[in-house]
């Protein structure tokens, strides 16, 4: 079976999770790679694990987008926020979506995830329903 290549370039992309380690590599090379159109970073920023890290990968994306032709934001915000989802895809109308928050570790997020873990569920509802073709 062979590749689907998928045309990035003018898009807006919503990365969710962008400061993980997946979401912050995917970032980069979305700014490296891409000519034109605008990547949005979103990350509820907990602390869960030392939010240092977060912070350094989030310097590490801002260096590579001083010196990328494409657009980058960032909005700390969950996933979980209906209103703030639904003002995103109001404003800069995602036309990919690539949800990759969620909360770290196995056991918690897999026992416990309707309990204390509403960004690896219930919250991606959110994501689901946004309206894509506004």
């Amino acid at each position: 079976m062979g590749k689907t290549k998928v045309e990035l370039n003018g898009k807006t992309i919503l990365v969710t999770g962008s400061p993980g380690f997946v979401g912050a590599n995917l970032v980069i090379r979305l700014l490296k790679e891409m000519t034109d159109g605008t990547v949005i970073s979103l990350d509820n920023m907990n602390d869960y694990y030392d939010p240092k890290l977060k912070e350094y990968r989030l310097e590490k994306i801002k260096e590579v987008a001083e010196t990328s032709p494409v657009k980058h934001v960032f909005i700390k915000g969950s996933i979980a926020d209906k209103e703030l989802i639904d003002n995103i895809f109001n404003e800069y109308k995602p036309s990919i979506v690539v949800n990759l928050a969620a909360q770290a570790g196995v056991i918690l997020s897999t026992i416990l995830m309707f309990i204390l873990n509403p960004t690896s569920s219930a919250s991606t509802t959110s994501l689901k329903h946004a309206d894509i073709t506004k």
